[in-house]
C-alpha cells in the first residue's frame, strides 16, 4: 500500500486568487495528484504519494508558496469574508475592512485566529485561539475572545479593540502566550485576567465593552448552487466526498480569470464560493458544471455536517448517517452535526457524535461505541457540555441522533413566548403603487404584499410596514427586522 502525506497551504481568510491557485494546481498535476480538498479552517489540502512529496515541494518552492507537510504549526486565519454580501447584510464590516486586517496580519501565526462578523453563523466565531467578533453596534470595534491553546476555556475581554489594532494585538497576544507557556498553554486553569493585564500595558485604541457579546443563534444558509444577489450571481460548490477534481478547479480558475473575477473563497464547510458572476457569464459557469458533472442541491441534512480534516472513517460515517436520515425523512434544519473520532480536535457543532473504542491494544482501538453530546443552547459557538446519550452502538446511532434533534426542537418550542400574532382585522390592507417585496436575509424567503402570508394570518394586501413586530420568516423564523427591501427583479433564486 502506498504511503501518502498531506500538504497544507493556507488561504488567508478563505480568500483565494484564481491565478495563484492555478499555478499551484499546475504543480500539483505534475505530482500526479488528481484531487484536492479544503479544510475546516479554509485551507487547501493536498494528499500526495510519499515518493512525489519532494517534486511537489520543489514546485511550490519555485512559486514561493508557504506550505506544511503533515503539520499544522501555522494554522490558517479563518474569516467570515466568504459570507460577505451573500449571507450578511446591513453590516459595517465590508470587503475592504477584511482585507485591511488580513494584509496587516503579515506574519505566520502559530495560534488560530478567527475574524468574524457578528451578524452570521456561516463561519464559526470561537474555534480559534484569538477570536475577533465585530461589534454589532460600534463600527470598527471588535470584541475579543481568547481560547488558550490545548484548553476548552474561553475568556472574553471587557475591552473592544479598534480595527487598525487587530493585527498588532494578535501578534502581541501570541508573543505573551508563548513567552509563558506554563501559564497559558495546555493549562485548564489559564487566567484570562492575567493575560489581559499584560495586554493592557500596550498602547492600543480600545473602548470599554459595556455589555457582553451576545453570540448569534445558529442558522446555516443553503450554501450551494446558483443564487442571485442584487444584480449578480454567486455559485456555491459542495462535493459529497469533500474532494475537488484538479481538472475542474483548473478550468474554474481559468474561467474566473477570463470573466475578470479576481478571487474565489473556501468555506469552513469544505466547499467553495464564487461571488460576483455577471448575468452574461452565467451560461459559462453552467457549462463548466455540466462538463464536470457537478451535482447541485444536495439535501440540507447532508450540508450541515462537520467532519474532521483527512478523517476518512468519519466521512464514511457521515455518508451512512445521511442515508439513514434521508430514509427516515428526518428534519435537521437549524442543527450543525459534528463527528469527532480523534482526541484534541475541535469540531463546530450543535450536536457532536464522538467515537471511542471499548478496547485498546498497543494504542489501537477496537469495538467502537458512540456518545452524543449537545452544545449549550445548541449553539455551535458555545461549549459542548451536555451528554444526551453515551456508549451506544453504530446501529442505534441514527435513531438516537434523530431523538437528539427532536429534543432540540422541543426545547426551541418551549422557549418561545408566544406564536406570531396575526394582523388585527382592523388593519386595512394597503397596497402602494410600485411597492417592493421584502426578503429574509437568512434563507432568502420573500414577503410580497400581493400574496400576504396566510399561514400566519396575514391576508393579501398587507404592506410589510403594517406587519406586527412579532412577525417572523415562515421558513427559518428569522425576526421581521432581518428582512430587507428588495426589487422584485433581484429576488434571490431559491
Amino acid at each position: 500500500m502506498k504511503g501518502y502525506h498531506t500538504i497544507k497551504i493556507n488561504c488567508k481568510g478563505g480568500i483565494i486568487s484564481p491565478g495563484e491557485l492555478l499555478d499551484i494546481l499546475n504543480v500539483v498535476s505534475q505530482a500526479a495528484v488528481k484531487q484536492v480538498g479544503f479544510g475546516l479552517r479554509q485551507q487547501l489540502l493536498i494528499d500526495v504519494e510519499e515518493n512525489l512529496v519532494g517534486k511537489l515541494a520543489e514546485g511550490l518552492g519555485l512559486l514561493d508558496i508557504a506550505y506544511e507537510v503533515d503539520r499544522d504549526e501555522h494554522p490558517n486565519i479563518v474569516s467570515s469574508y466568504p459570507a460577505e454580501e451573500v449571507f450578511i447584510n446591513n453590516s459595517w464590516l465590508s470587503e475592504g475592512v477584511y482585507k485591511d486586517i488580513l494584509d496587516e496580519l503579515d506574519y505566520r501565526p502559530r495560534l488560530k485566529i478567527n475574524i468574524s462578523d457578528s451578524n452570521q453563523s456561516f463561519t464559526p466565531l470561537l474555534t480559534g485561539n484569538i477570536n475577533w467578533v465585530a461589534s454589532p453596534r460600534n463600527p470598527h470595534f471588535w470584541h475579543l475572545f481568547i481560547r488558550f491553546p490545548k484548553t476548552n476555556s474561553v475568556f472574553e475581554w471587557n475591552e473592544m479593540v479598534y480595527t487598525n489594532d487587530v493585527a498588532r494585538i494578535s501578534r502581541d497576544i501570541e508573543n505573551i502566550i508563548y513567552n509563558d507557556t506554563a501559564a497559558f498553554v495546555h493549562n485548564p486553569s489559564a487566567d484570562g485576567g492575567a493575560l489581559f493585564d499584560v495586554v493592557k500595558k500596550g498602547t492600543y485604541i480600545t473602548r470599554t465593552a459595556n455589555e457582553r457579546m451576545v453570540l448569534p443563534a445558529f442558522n446555516l444558509p443553503y450554501y450551494e448552487g446558483f443564487n442571485r444577489h442584487n444584480n449578480k450571481y454567486w455559485l456555491g460548490v459542495y462535493r459529497r466526498n469533500e474532494m475537488f477534481a484538479v481538472s475542474f478547479l483548473k478550468e474554474l480558475c481559468q474561467l474566473c480569470l477570463s470573466t475578470k473575477l479576481g478571487q474565489l473563497c473556501s468555506t469552513p464547510w469544505k466547499s467553495i464560493i464564487i461571488k460576483g458572476i455577471d448575468e452574461k457569464d452565467k451560461h459559462w459557469w453552467s457549462s463548466l458544471l455540466d462538463q464536470h458533472e457537478i451535482n447541485m442541491r444536495h439535501a440540507a441534512n447532508e450540508l450541515n455536517f462537520q467532519v474532521e480534516d483527512n478523517d476518512y472513517g468519519a466521512k464514511r460515517l457521515k455518508t451512512w448517517l445521511v442515508r439513514k436520515l434521508n430514509a427516515m425523512d428526518a428534519r435537521t434544519f437549524g442543527i450543525c452535526i459534528g463527528i469527532k473520532t480523534r482526541k484534541g480536535s475541535e469540531i463546530f457543532s450543535s450536536i457532536l457524535i464522538k467515537r471511542k473504542p471499548l478496547v485498546k491494544v498497543l494504542g489501537k482501538g477496537f469495538f467502537y461505541v458512540y456518545d452524543i453530546l449537545c452544545s449549550k443552547d445548541f449553539n455551535p459557538n458555545e461549549r459542548t457540555e451536555t451528554v444526551f446519550i453515551s456508549n451506544i452502538t453504530r446501529w442505534h446511532l441514527a435513531s438516537e441522533l434523530q431523538n437528539a434533534v427532536l429534543w432540540y426542537y422541543k426545547r426551541k418550542t418551549e422557549q418561545r413566548v408566544a406564536p406570531p400574532q396575526p394582523v388585527p382585522a382592523t388593519v386595512k390592507p394597503v397596497k402602494e403603487p410600485g411597492e417592493w417585496p421584502y426578503q429574509c436575509t437568512h434563507c432568502l424567503s420573500v414577503y410580497d404584499s400581493i400574496y400576504g402570508d396566510p399561514d400566519q394570518g396575514v391576508v393579501a394586501g398587507i404592506a410589510f410596514r403594517q406587519l406586527p413586530d412579532t412577525y417572523c420568516c415562515p421558513t427559518c423564523e428569522a425576526p421581521k427586522k432581518d428582512f430587507k427591501r428588495i426589487s422584485l427583479e433581484f429576488v434571490g433564486e431559491l
